[in-house]
Parts: C-alpha cells; sequence; structure tokens
C-alpha cells in the first residue's frame, strides 16, 4: 500500500486516530518481534486515577494515548545525596526534542517524574512520558494534558534518592529493550516498543489489520459465526 503519512506529525496523528496496542501488538507478533509490550503495571496515569477524583476529565482522551520516538533515560538508585542532585535529569530534559517520549527506568525508590518535568517537557516539544516507576504531582501533571504513562503514584522525592546516570544508551524495561529512537506507542491496554527499522512496514500492516476487524465485527454483528468470519477474513 502506499505510505499514508508524509512527515512524522501526519504519521502520529495517523496513529492516535486508527491504532490501537492490540492490533500493533499483533502485527510485532506476525513479523517475529514476540517482546514488545512494556509491563502490564505500565499504565496511563488518568488510568490510575479514581473516576470520581477532582481531577478535569474534560481531555482525558488525550492523555490516555501516547505516540512518539524513545528518548531514552538510565536512572540508578542512591542511598544518600549525591554530589549532584537528580545526577544528569536536568541536562536529559533540556534535550529533549519534538515528538520524543522521554523513557527512563531503573530506580525504583522514588517518584521519576512531576509538575515541573512535565512542564520542561511539554515546553520542548516532547510527546510524553513513560515510566517504569512512579510519578508525583497527579492532579499539577494531569492539568496539563501531557501523556504520562506509569507504575503508579507515589510522592517521595528523588533528589536524595535517585540519579540519571546516562541517555540516549540501550535500556531494559522488563522484557523489552528499547533503542533510543524507538517508536513508542501506548494506550489503555499498554504501552510497546516498535523498533525503529520496522516501524513502517508495521504501522502499515496494522492500519490494515485495523480496518479488517471493522468488517469482522460489523459480519458478526450481522449474523455471520466466528468461525466463518475467520475462514473468510483470517482475522479474530
Amino acid at each position: 500500500m502506499a505510505q499514508l503519512w508524509h512527515n512524522d506529525e501526519e504519521m502520529f496523528s495517523l496513529m492516535k486516530e486508527k491504532l490501537y496496542t492490540p492490533v500493533v501488538g499483533d502485527i510485532l507478533d506476525q513479523m517475529g518481534y514476540n517482546h514488545q509490550f512494556l509491563p502490564s503495571e505500565i499504565r496511563p496515569l488518568e488510568a490510575l486515577v479514581p473516576a470520581d477524583a477532582y481531577i478535569d476529565r474534560q481531555q482525558a482522551d488525550n492523555r490516555l494515548k501516547i505516540a512518539g520516538y524513545a528518548c531514552t533515560i538510565l536512572e540508578n538508585d542512591v542511598f544518600e545525596p549525591p554530589k549532584k542532585p537528580f545526577g544528569y535529569l536536568t541536562e536529559a530534559l533540556d534535550q529533549l526534542k519534538s515528538n520524543e517520549v522521554y523513557v527512563a527506568t531503573g530506580a525504583h525508590n522514588s517518584a521519576l517524574w512531576g509538575e515541573l518535568l512535565t512542564a520542561t517537557a511539554k515546553t520542548r516539544g516532547a510527546a510524553g512520558a513513560v515510566l517504569d516507576g512512579y510519578s508525583r504531582d497527579t492532579p499539577q501533571v494531569l492539568s496539563q494534558n501531557f501523556p504520562v504513562f506509569c507504575r503508579q503514584c507515589w510522592a517521595q522525592d528523588s533528589s536524595i534518592r535517585t540519579y540519571v546516570c546516562d541517555m540516549r544508551c540501550t535500556i531494559e524495561i522488563g522484557q523489552v529493550t528499547v533503542h533510543d529512537g524507538d517508536l513508542i506507542f501506548g494506550d489503555i491496554d499498554g504501552v510497546l516498543v516498535i523498533p525503529r527499522k520496522a516501524m513502517n512496514e508495521v504501522l502499515e500492516k496494522a492500519l490494515i489489520k485495523a480496518s479488517g476487524e471493522k468488517k469482522v465485527r460489523k459480519a458478526i454483528e450481522g449474523g455471520m459465526s466466528a468461525t466463518e468470519a475467520f475462514k473468510v477474513f483470517g482475522i479474530l
């Protein structure tokens, strides 16, 4: 099929509008990339907040999907105040580029994200943050309408507990190896990593499958059995 986007903005817009992680994950499996989902505990911050919380929900849909290129960040736990508070956290934030996702792992003794990090990343045009750990300042983060995916909310400060030691390096989260520049895609069902070298093929095949699933659902709702639908469409 002809490529349906001409630049990154069009590609990310198409991903958010037409795709969802289950169909992209299915395509990755078919192509032999069998370990691309981050741990199931990493979810949209929005989804971790009770539905009756006082946080404004009007723009919730924007915070439930994330798509961008990975900017990988490696952190580690420390057990006394470091000589350089936060390590290279400010440098990591200041070198974020448009359409990048801040992807951090390696430290678990404190929150890795919060209000001012959100403001910095959003101002730099970043697409969101994915944390193998915790976020804090939850109302203030959500009020900025910026996608943040994390394991849970926890207020414990990182300045004396966490050290950013490297950036734009290869990291591992769960069973997934993440390279700087890989494509990150997440929604309410999870976050996955699409290898940069395969992203065009993955997205094109996922768009075809997403369209096919709509046809299957329509056929089933019209009375076709699941067995017959799978025989006809090869999709389930």
